[in-house]
């Protein structure tokens, strides 16, 4: 399943904290989404979490779910549509548009700053351990480069897609 396909629905960055705002497309370096600035250092940002994802699809579940989550409320920097997110794990590595590569190197921790997007404050809904495969992750970035609303991802490495490492460059 190397090269399955997804596309790039939203990039969202701050001045700070949570909601990010959408922008129409943006740079994407080691340091992370040019725009985009953490508060809080010690649990977010650096090299191996420069940029935080998350799904669509997933989103639209919590919704469906009654939480007021939208993208980029939960902190995420790009929000993705098709793929199958159980898979999106540490070491897989996704192609979003012609030039940047960003490999996973993480779950992200859900904290008490994104409990606005979550009925009743209950954050712990998009925890890896209660909900595994139903969580944001982190990535480092591989190759940098501008990222665009609409942009194709495609995951083009990875064991949980059948890439095992060397595909796709």
């Amino acid at each position: 399943m190397a090269n399955r396909a997804g596309i790039l629905t939203q990039i969202s960055v701050s001045d700070g904290g949570v909601p990010k705002r959408a922008v129409a497309s943006a740079a994407i370096s080691a340091e992370g989404v040019l725009g985009d600035r953490q508060r809080d250092l010690k649990h977010h940002g650096g090299p191996d979490r420069a940029v935080c994802l998350y799904s669509a699809e997933l989103i639209e579940r919590l919704r469906e779910e009654g939480h007021p989550i939208e993208p980029g409320s939960a902190g995420e920097n790009l929000t993705i549509a098709g793929l199958d997110w159980a898979g999106v794990c540490p070491g897989v590595r996704l192609r979003i548009g012609g030039d940047v590569v960003l490999e996973i190197t993480g779950y992200t921790s859900p904290c008490r700053t994104i409990a606005g997007s979550f009925a009743g404050g209950d954050f712990s809904r998009i925890s890896q351990k209660k909900h595994p495969g139903e969580i944001r992750v982190y990535a480092k970035v591989v190759a940098g480069g501008m990222v665009r609303a609409g942009d194709d991802v495609r995951v083009i490495e990875g064991s949980a897609f059948g890439g095992g490492g060397g595909g796709g460059f």
